[in-house]
């Protein structure tokens, strides 16, 4: 097919303020953006924003298989309640349940559903 562009799995972008570390999540509009590399403030870089990623999460959380999940900005970890303004709701979904006391969860990122809660 002429038209076809990529599966856009990965994309390219300018590294936000502060730079980004690989593997480190970061709010790229709607979308959570997980970076392949570590890249400085306006260099490109690559980052993964579709597939299943195991991120870390708040430890206290309860986290059923299937939840949609929120992106807490400042604390840098998935929580699933009280979402605070500048988090990142809805970015996607856990694959996996994750009880109280582990601090990771599997999730598939939906890019395009999410939403930045405003302050």
């Amino acid at each position: 097919m002429k038209n076809a562009h990529s599966t856009a799995a990965t994309i390219t972008v300018p590294a936000p303020s502060g730079g980004v570390v690989a593997g480190v999540p970061f709010i790229l509009g709607t979308i959570l953006a997980i970076p392949v590399t570590s890249a400085a403030e306006g260099v490109p870089v690559a980052v993964q924003i579709e597939g299943a990623f195991t991120l870390p999460k708040l430890s206290t959380a309860v986290i059923a298989a299937g939840v949609k999940l929120t992106w807490d900005v400042s604390a840098g970890e998935v929580i699933i309640a009280s979402a605070a303004g500048g988090d990142l709701e809805n970015f996607g979904i856990a694959v996996g349940a994750a009880g109280n006391g582990t601090t990771t969860v599997i999730a598939k990122l939906t890019p395009g559903v999410g939403s930045v809660k405003s302050a």
